[in-house]
């Protein structure tokens, strides 16, 4: 039977592995909600399905996020801006002629497996809704787009957004913000409205470990590469004395103790939230007790009122397209040979559904070269496929704090290393 691919999403992940599988000689159409390429990196202060604002810049230095295919112009910043990833991706997109084989704006409502040599996809274009039948699925809608919103005890009178929602900091002028989580993104936020605002805060509901984004003058992820033939656990010890070294222990900044080991949760990479504590311009609170009204209580007995609360609280996985008993992984593990093998369904492919210390893309990529070899039939699942799906689940490469932001974790140097050992080593070229 010829084989014809379905690929959900045009994001970083879809197209490389539209590409990857145009390659390898098969059909494939892929579909994407958005006007082009780039997923979340499509900058729109409205809200849809990106979740960059209007400062973000990318948390992994540009030499480990980009595809071994299509290295980064020499031109672009260390950590790149959304600006410059989005025309990294047209480029990609044009220089492999992939334009042809997406359709944009256009919804997939639903995936019905018929069998293990079809799939029956109704999707949603400019109105109107159609059947299309496809021999093999490949899931590349990204996790990053459904919010997952706190809840406290109380209702807050003032405006609640989520960090998908921030665009830009210019309606918080003025106004007195309180900025929930200590990730990435909560600190970005925390540090773009403090420029404007009245007053900012923070609140943890513990300690996070804040890392900067150069040690010694290279970008962290490359100064943490020189070591990473050293064991994850041992390299992890490294790491956070190193980090604490030149940042210091978070009481010095008013923050919470952190109480886990490096690695224990993913680390937030900040140059300026500690500089911005410091000079009084944002100011650190402990995890919320209740709201009342415009007042919110914290768990130490303080209280104040605040105008705006942004809720940096992560993201649901999420595959709307599937029936809820037929594929679920918004909450608990995640049993999926090397992130994307389903141990039953032979003919489904996840790209991109991991969260490596670092960039996705790049382990994207070889997931896609897998699937291609797979779908040409030059690569074979395991007999022993089921034990290995479990394994993903009881033996992570790094062991987490329980929460459901870390149920896909992998470390970025050894997930690239496992999917290039099922792959053909690169032919060396001589001088």
């Amino acid at each position: 039977m010829k084989k014809r691919v379905c690929v959900i999403g045009a994001g970083p992940s879809g197209i490389a592995a539209i590409k990857n599988i145009r390659e390898v000689g098969i059909d494939v159409v892929g579909y994407d909600a958005n006007h082009d390429v780039g997923g979340n990196w499509i900058y729109n202060e409205k809200s849809s399905h990106s979740s960059v604002f209007e400062t973000t810049h990318i948390i992994s230095s540009k030499t480990l996020s980009q595809y071994e295919d299509f290295p980064f112009d020499p031109s672009v910043a260390d950590y790149p801006s959304h600006q410059e990833l989005y025309t990294y991706f047209q480029s990609y997109a044009e220089h492999f002629d992939l334009y042809r084989s997406i359709e944009f704006n256009t919804l997939v409502q639903h995936c019905k497996r018929v069998d293990n040599t079809k799939w029956s996809v109704r999707i949603k274009q400019n109105g109107k809704e159609r059947i299309e039948e496809f021999t093999d699925l490949v899931v590349c809608n990204g996790h990053h787009w459904l919010p997952k919103y706190p809840n406290y005890p109380g209702k807050f009178s003032g405006e609640m957004i989520h960090s998908h929602q921030f665009k830009k900091a210019a309606p918080f002028a003025n106004k007195k913000v309180l900025v929930i989580g200590g990730g990435n993104s909560a600190c970005d936020v925390a540090v773009e409205t403090s420029r404007i605002s009245k007053k900012t805060s923070i609140s943890w509901r513990r300690g996070y470990r804040i890392v900067p984004k150069f040690i010694f003058g290279k970008p962290t992820d490359i100064f943490a590469s020189k070591i990473s033939f050293i064991p994850t656990a041992i390299r992890n010890l490294l790491a956070g004395m190193i980090a604490r070294l030149i940042v210091g222990p978070n009481r010095f900044y008013g923050l919470q103790k952190v109480t886990h080991k490096m690695g224990a949760t993913h680390p937030t990479l900040n140059s300026e939230l500690l500089y911005k504590i410091r000079h009084g311009k944002v100011h650190p609170k402990v995890d919320i007790s209740h709201f009342d009204e415009a007042k919110v209580h914290f768990k130490d007995g303080t209280n104040e009122e605040f105008d705006a609360i942004i809720a940096c609280t992560g993201y649901v996985l999420s595959h709307p397209f599937f029936d809820k008993n037929f594929i679920d992984y918004s909450s608990g593990s995640v049993p999926l040979y090397l992130k994307m093998f389903h141990e039953t369904y032979e003919n489904l492919y996840f790209i991109g559904m991991f969260q490596p210390l670092g960039c996705i893309w790049p382990g994207s990529e070889q997931q896609s070269k897998l699937a291609a070899r797979a779908l040409k039939g030059k690569w074979k699942r395991p007999m022993n496929i089921k034990a290995l799906c479990e394994r993903e689940v009881t033996h992570p490469h790094i062991k987490q704090i329980s929460s459901s932001r870390h149920t896909i974790t992998v470390d970025f140097h050894r997930f690239l290393n496992d999917l290039k050992k099922h792959l053909p080593k690169k032919k060396k070229i001589s001088a």
